[in-house]
């Protein structure tokens, strides 16, 4: 094997150190800068979307107090609302309630009147049908006819004492 001929150990001693400083240099000088400032970019970059990442939180949490608070404030309307609506409910239902009521006791009224027309009405019969059954069995009783204003006044007597 050549490489472990002793001959050649001074020449390929001075190529190794030869080519290692070469590649040393650049490695140095061209690729290990570069990678450096590859990595402060990527750096940088992650910095940049780390802070972007906490102003758009920041953003966000505005935006969702915000919303809160618009969410708060349409419940709060939304319950006046409701308030103003059962107000204005019960008073519609209070005067529907006032106006049917005064339907109903003119309706009464009305009814009481015509039932008291009625028993007026008929109390007149009766009291005719009372005069006449009275006259009647006063002639067939006494076998004479009795005057018409007795037997009127007699009848009143006898209802003014029923009532």
């Amino acid at each position: 094997m050549p490489q472990l001929d002793i001959t050649t150990f001074s020449t390929q001693i001075f190529w190794l150190v030869i080519t290692f400083g070469t590649l040393f240099l650049i490695m140095w000088r061209v690729t290990v800068p570069r990678i450096s400032d590859a990595l402060e970019a990527r750096q940088k970059r992650i910095d940049d979307n780390l802070t972007k990442a906490a102003e758009f939180k920041k953003d966000a949490e505005a935006a969702i107090a915000a919303y809160d608070d618009s969410l708060a404030g349409a419940r709060a309307e939304a319950h006046s609302a409701i308030a103003e609506a059962n107000v204005s409910i019960v008073e519609e239902t209070a005067a529907r309630d006032a106006e049917l009521n005064k339907k109903l006791k003119t309706m009464l009224d009305k009814s009481e009147a015509n039932i008291a027309k009625a028993v007026d009405n008929a109390m007149g019969n009766v009291r005719e049908v009372a005069e006449e059954v009275a006259g009647a069995a006063c002639e067939r009783l006494l076998g004479d006819q009795i005057d018409p204003i007795t037997v009127t006044s007699a009848v009143g007597d006898a209802i003014k004492d029923r009532t």
